[in-house]
């Protein structure tokens, strides 16, 4: 059988040589032996790595080439750290930059509509079936915490779509608490599972570097479903006392995302109806109230900031739904093509969730050109083909900063750095969400950047950049690690980018895609 997983095929003519037999065999027997002390088969150890089960049979022979990526990602989903060949430590990127990239390169889908929705399994008790998964550490994260309760996660042969199916009685005692606690995704298991047990525990929330963020807002939505959380050792100590009344109205104090996400997944299964007011409209909500009308749950306002459910008490529906595309890193690509002087086109870009970004950079003097729209699978979000030309930038009047959907996506502002930087003129990136990423853009200047932080919330970003080559340790926040990335790219002779594995927790084979559009991009460990 020929395998799906690019990291799985022999290896290119520019490919590292691959591992001696005797190492290769070696590593197999490792593999085996960590498999079955975590007691999966090789089917579920296929599964975890999005593959079949002969090429775990291949690996665990000595039959299989193993590429450095391959080894981190067995190591992840082994929880192990037994493969010591240039995988137990971390991974770095080495990056020759100053060439153009060229051709086109497809979004794949929503990262955070994944998340989101794999916890909206929790409500049904029928079979959900999500096509186009990210294929992503995060999303690897809440499975091992989905499976760890009593879930049955099964990737089809492709490992794109996904089949869950949800106990009866959940198993909240032994909850994966260590695969909890490293995503921030976790807290929106709060939604789901106040319908399924009475009291409960939650690790804490984890996930990137970004400062301080309450989830207060998020205790505001769900108290009018009765849920009451006190933090203890480590944990969130929940308790459900169901209110009557079949009308309640949510004012969100934050138009959060998540937040929003958690007061849907709460009012789903709540007879009744719940009015959200100041609720966030931005695409992995949009998803998820998708999701929900599968299941018969009827949502009003799709789009806008007030959304009206319809709940139902027991939602028990075979449902099938394909996952949007990911404007995030769609405005990755586009930048990767900006910086880089390219004529690139992306493919399959959620137009609708980068039409600001495009408005700004159009003042800024960027050329490109849009395709005609289409639906993607999911049969309403918005689609169009980007292509973007070589442009001289020039810095905007106004601040760069971000505002709830419609507006500016904080996920895209950091992005925006790299641009700036580009850019002939001074340009203020304002980032009044968190706290500290601002402070990561400042890394900028390793590689020649005119980056000065004003305070823990602004740069004044000055172009235009000769970037320069050099050595840079990944800043501990997703966006601002991929930031260095793409400068990277820009910056003539060879750099080298440290501890590069946050990055696999919102992109999937993004340096292999990066390649195949002209990049050169070597992934090593020490």
């Amino acid at each position: 059988m020929t395998s799906t997983d690019p990291t799985l095929r022999t290896p290119t003519a520019d490919a590292p040589p691959p591992l001696a037999p005797g190492t290769t065999r070696r590593i197999g027997l490792l593999v085996r032996d960590a498999r079955r002390h975590r007691g999966l088969t090789q089917q579920q150890l296929a599964e975890r790595l999005g593959t079949d089960q002969t090429d775990v049979a291949r690996i665990e022979q000595g039959g299989q080439n193993l590429t450095l990526e391959l080894l981190g990602r067995l190591s992840d989903a082994l929880d192990s750290e037994l493969l010591g060949v240039g995988a137990s430590g971390p991974t770095h990127l080495r990056v020759t930059g100053g060439t153009p990239l060229r051709g086109s390169v497809t979004v794949k889908s929503s990262k955070n509509a994944a998340v989101a929705l794999l916890c909206a399994s929790l409500l049904n008790r029928g079979r959900t079936t999500l096509r186009n998964v990210a294929r992503i550490v995060e999303v690897d994260r809440i499975l091992d915490v989905l499976r760890s309760i009593g879930v049955s996660a099964t990737w089809d042969g492709t490992g794109r779509d996904l089949t869950l199916v949800v106990p009866d009685d959940l198993d909240l005692d032994g909850i994966d608490a260590d695969a909890a606690r490293r995503t921030r995704s976790i807290i929106m298991f709060l939604g789901p599972l106040l319908h399924r047990a009475r009291t409960f525990r939650l690790p804490y929330a984890g996930g990137c570097d970004l400062g301080t963020r309450t989830v207060e807002p998020h205790m505001i939505a769900l108290r009018p479903f009765g849920l009451a959380v006190e933090a203890h050792a480590g944990e969130y100590h929940a308790a459900v006392e169901p209110r009557p009344g079949s009308r309640r109205t949510i004012v969100l104090t934050e138009r959060g995302d998540t937040v929003t996400e958690n007061a849907l997944l709460a009012a789903a299964r709540t007879d009744g109806t719940t009015v959200i007011r100041n609720a966030s409209s931005n695409y992995m909500v949009q998803d998820l109230c998708l999701y929900l009308q599968l299941l018969g749950v009827g949502v009003e306002g799709l789009g806008t900031t007030t959304l009206t459910v319809h709940g139902r008490p027991v939602l028990d529906a075979d449902v099938d739904y394909t996952i949007s595309e990911d404007p995030v890193e769609a405005m990755s690509l586009l930048t990767a093509g900006i910086v880089t002087g390219s004529e690139l086109t992306v493919r399959r870009a959620p137009i609708e969730f980068l039409e600001i970004e495009l408005a700004v950079l159009a003042e800024m003097g960027l050329q490109y050109a849009l395709s005609p729209e289409y639906r993607a699978d999911n049969g309403h979000t918005r689609l169009a083909d980007v292509t973007i030309s070589p442009s001289q930038l020039k810095a905007p009047i106004d601040k760069i900063h971000p505002m709830p959907f419609p507006g500016l996506n904080i996920d895209h502002l950091p992005f925006f750095a790299v641009i700036a930087a580009s850019a002939t003129g001074s340009t203020l990136i304002h980032d009044w969400v968190y706290d500290n990423r601002a402070i990561h853009l400042s890394d900028l200047t390793r590689l020649g950047a005119d980056v000065r932080l004003m305070d823990p919330h602004r740069v004044l970003v000055t172009g235009p950049t000769r970037w320069r080559s050099a050595e840079v340790v990944c800043p501990p926040a997703l966006r601002p690690a991929v930031c260095i990335l793409l400068a990277m790219l820009a910056a003539r002779g060879t750099s080298v980018l440290r501890n590069v594995d946050i990055i696999a927790r919102g992109y999937e084979h993004l340096y292999e895609r990066l390649v195949e559009i002209g990049a050169s991009i070597e992934v090593f460990s020490d």
